[in-house]
């Protein structure tokens, strides 16, 4: 069998920029760990579970400028492996980087995966909550193809720094509705996930977003979140087995 991982939420760009770089720094080493078990024969694939960046947004010619250790290892990995990027609701704007340059296709909607005789959902998890519903218009909105492209017509310099001011807005609005649902168990991923589950869509649904690292067992297969890189520096494992959530290295 073959080892996947799973990354999501290492949100590169968030907080003072020591502390940013401390956070790539374990990202890389774990993506070099990744090269070396592709350079071996042992490697399936990886996919980034959005919000790999606390913003993202390209134009034609330019691309944010930090954070190229990571682009160069994903690059790598994926001349070893499959590399799967699916967008989240911070790096939302994606044009056509990834894919001509690095052969990385990135997904704007959930997919499902058949890996070791799994059936696997996976998705960013933005938009699951049952109250979500101002934000999936507001998601429609950032990432309409014509409006990005009117959007490109701004100055980069300009652009990404709105593009970051948008993020942090973003995070605003998360971490309020979070605090309007309160203790109230459990959250809309964990209903959305189950609900997948029972109509048989997969086996294990796997999402980020919640920045909370769990393995939920159901009746009719499991559920995982992979939690975050701003403060538990978790990611996914799936191989011989099964699926669980390690630690990456300091």
């Amino acid at each position: 069998m073959s080892k996947y991982y799973f990354i999501s939420d290492v949100h590169l760009g968030y907080g003072p920029r020591e502390e940013d770089r401390q956070r790539e720094n374990r990202l890389v080493r774990l993506l070099d760990d990744i090269i070396e078990q592709g350079k071996a024969g042992a490697l399936g694939g990886v996919f980034i579970v959005g919000d790999l960046f606390d913003s993202w947004f390209e134009f034609s010619s330019v691309i944010p400028r930090r954070h190229v250790r990571t682009i160069a290892a994903l690059a790598r990995i994926a001349e070893l492996a499959p590399v799967e990027y699916i967008m989240g609701n911070h790096d939302f704007g994606h044009k056509d980087y990834f894919q001509k340059e690095l052969s990385i296709p990135v997904h704007g909607t959930d997919i499902v995966r058949e890996l070791n005789g799994k059936r696997i959902f996976i998705a960013h998890g933005d938009g699951k909550a049952a109250n979500d519903t101002g934000y999936l218009v507001l998601r429609s909105v950032f990432r309409n193809p014509f409006l990005q492209s009117l959007y490109r017509m701004v100055h980069p310099d300009l652009g990404i720094r709105f593009a970051e001011w948008i993020s942090g807005r973003s995070r605003l609005y998360t971490d309020a509705r979070d605090v309007k649902r309160g203790a109230r168990k459990p959250d809309g991923l964990h209903v959305f996930a189950e609900k997948v589950l029972e109509r048989g869509d997969a086996e294990i649904v796997v999402m980020g977003h919640r920045h909370e690292a769990k393995i939920v067992t159901f009746e009719n297969g499991i559920y995982i979140n992979l939690g975050d890189w701003i403060r538990a520096y978790t990611y996914g494992v799936f191989d011989e087995s099964g699926f669980r959530l390690e630690k990456a290295p300091s």
